[in-house]
């Protein structure tokens, strides 16, 4: 993994999941994508004042929120007084049954069934309207608002693993190095905060939850960015075709993207 970024990635919170900068990688030409620009996280219901403050020092200008209309109603994100960044959502749902939301049915949940569900939750990302629309809005913000940007979901790890890594593609970062960051959600230092926003709802449907059942849950494996990558390429040729004709970032705004976030 190529790094310049040193300090810890993670930003301290006491209930928001993953907060961390997803900058310092080794981009097009050799330049480094900038940090201190990139953030993201889980959602922000449970924020300390603590946290807020943390936020605020950030000056993120723009966040983008990729959870759905019910998501949001349901676990409304606690704001600083002085917050003023513009808050990008989508009118409408992103996801259908999220793992934090339970459904699906009552199953014995498994370290394979909690594979299997994450890995149809990847599989149906690339043709999700909803999320064609966020991902697209994301891109264009990220080209045309100045100052730093947040890009969250519920938990952090998946639609937002997949933006941020698209994004890192689009800035010319090595698929190892894309994948490495993916991963990095497993070290987040703030595991408890997840399992205590996500795992009662979870067990209300599935009942208890084995430990490796729950880790392929709250955390996320190399197959899952993989299977997102392989049915992009798949359908549409490669991944740059897909960022071109689907998220409208063609070589103009690559160019632009590229400018703007890499040193």
């Amino acid at each position: 993994m190529i790094r310049t970024q040193e300090p810890d990635p993670f930003l301290p919170t006491e209930g928001i999941h993953n907060l961390r900068d997803y900058g310092g990688y080794r981009g097009a030409g050799g330049a480094r994508v900038k940090t201190g620009l990139l953030f993201r996280s889980g959602q922000h219901m449970e924020a300390s004042d603590a946290d807020l403050e943390t936020i605020r020092a950030l000056d993120i200008r723009t966040v983008i929120d990729l959870r759905g209309v019910s998501e949001r109603s349901g676990f409304p994100c606690r704001r600083h007084p002085e917050f003023c960044a513009e808050v990008i959502a989508h009118e409408g749902e992103t996801s259908n049954s999220p793992p934090h939301e339970g459904g699906g049915g009552t199953v014995d949940m498994t370290a394979e069934k909690a594979r299997e569900r994450m890995i149809a939750v990847y599989t149906r990302m690339p043709d999700n309207p909803a999320m064609i629309a966020m991902f697209s809005r994301y891109f264009e913000a990220l080209a045309t608002r100045e100052g730093g940007s947040l890009v969250h979901c519920f938990a952090g790890k998946d639609r937002t693993g997949i933006a941020a890594s698209l994004l890192l593609h689009v800035l010319g970062v090595q698929h190892d190095d894309i994948l490495a960051e993916f991963l990095r959600t497993n070290d987040a230092p703030t595991r408890e905060i997840l399992e205590r926003q996500s795992l009662p709802r979870m067990e209300k449907h599935y009942g208890t939850i084995e430990p490796e059942a729950l880790r392929n849950l709250m955390g996320v494996l190399p197959e899952y960015l993989d299977t997102y990558w392989s049915k992009v390429a798949r359908e549409h040729g490669s991944v740059d075709t897909y960022l071109e004709q689907q998220l409208g970032v063609d070589e103009k705004r690559k160019t632009r993207l590229q400018e703007r976030l890499l040193a």
